[in-house]
């Protein structure tokens, strides 16, 4: 893929360069069959890119270590790298990432703004910085100058309790001055939240993570859960990352169902409440590997929305990620 130039031209809107980005488009190939991978067999292959809009990278190796995960964490304590991921996911047709830093080390946004520096494959960081600390301005500042910083990702009880500060609602503000969003990590009772988030700043772009971490049984979904969605969903601006679905289908370390069906409550609930323009496509990688494949993440969403047909899964597994984060290939 040619490289394109990180940062239009001054007399380039940022809107009018994505489109021109998206139209510059190449044509994709289609995504390989996952042959022995266990996920069932597709009818159709898609034809376009798919963006994992939630991935962890972190190296235990760097001479300060990491915060997380922990050393005793026999699945996840390794080296994950994006040339890791690639190799597993690009076989599947995943083109590109928005890696989400789970590290509370300012200094760890950098980093993985570094490792995007020259990889396209990376197409956006979903920082971490502390909306209401003294320093938030000055960090923001600085990350935001590099295109690939898309927001930050704050969890639920923080926002809540920072919704009642006006110091922390005037950096939430700094996020959409900045043309950024906020991802927003919680319970199922988090929806609720950003409902009232959405009320108070209608003009930020937020993404719920992983379906608010809903149990999932293959049976009805939550009833509060589903209020608070559809409350959260009233507002244009809010994004549902369609993500972990394996973990909430895994309450201890067995595998999870790779079945589709033991899903759709869940899927049909956000599907009724988002539309096919504000669902995001997300994985959780590696963490999900506690539970299931790649393959078998993937396989499940994929049979799902292809089901709805090929322009609604082109929403899904990419164009909707570049609505909510405003990334620009390159």
């Amino acid at each position: 893929m040619k490289h394109e130039e990180r940062i239009p031209d001054q007399q380039t809107t940022r809107r009018s360069f994505l489109a021109a980005a998206t139209l510059a488009l190449p044509s994709f190939p289609a995504i390989a069959r996952p042959g022995t991978c266990d996920v069932p067999a597709q009818d159709k292959p898609l034809h376009h890119p798919i963006i994992d809009c939630h991935t962890h990278f972190y190296d235990p190796a760097r001479p300060a270590g990491v915060p997380w995960p922990s050393k005793d964490d026999k699945v996840l304590y390794r080296r994950v790298l994006p040339e890791h991921f690639k190799a597993l996911a690009g076989p599947l047709g995943v083109t590109g990432t928005v890696v989400v830093e789970a590290s509370p080390w300012v200094e760890d946004n950098q980093w993985v703004l570094d490792l995007g520096k020259d990889d396209p494959f990376i197409v956006g960081l979903v920082g971490h910085l502390k909306p209401g600390a003294e320093e938030f301005g000055k960090h923001l500042k600085r990350f935001a100058k590099n295109p690939l910083f898309r927001g930050i990702r704050i969890n639920s009880g923080d926002l809540s309790k920072g919704l009642e500060h006006d110091s922390f609602t005037d950096d939430l503000k700094r996020l959409t001055d900045n043309d950024l969003e906020l991802d927003v990590n919680g319970g199922p009772d988090m929806p609720n939240v950003v409902a009232r988030l959405a009320r108070r700043l209608p003009d930020l772009r937020v993404v719920i993570n992983h379906v608010a971490n809903v149990r999932i049984d293959g049976k009805d979904v939550p009833a509060e859960w589903l209020e608070g969605m559809q409350a959260a969903a009233k507002n244009g601006r809010v994004f549902c990352k369609v993500s972990a679905l394996v973990e909430g289908a895994t309450p201890r370390q067995d595998k999870a169902p790779a079945e589709l069906e033991f899903y759709v409550p869940v899927l049909d609930a956000v599907w009724d409440a988002f539309g096919e323009d504000r669902l995001i496509y997300g994985s959780n990688w590696p963490v999900s590997e506690r539970f299931a494949s790649y393959a078998a993440v993937l396989g499940i969403v994929r049979e799902y929305f292809q089901a709805k047909g090929n322009a609604a899964a082109e929403k899904f597994f990419w164009r909707n990620s570049m609505a909510a984060y405003q990334w620009a290939r390159r």
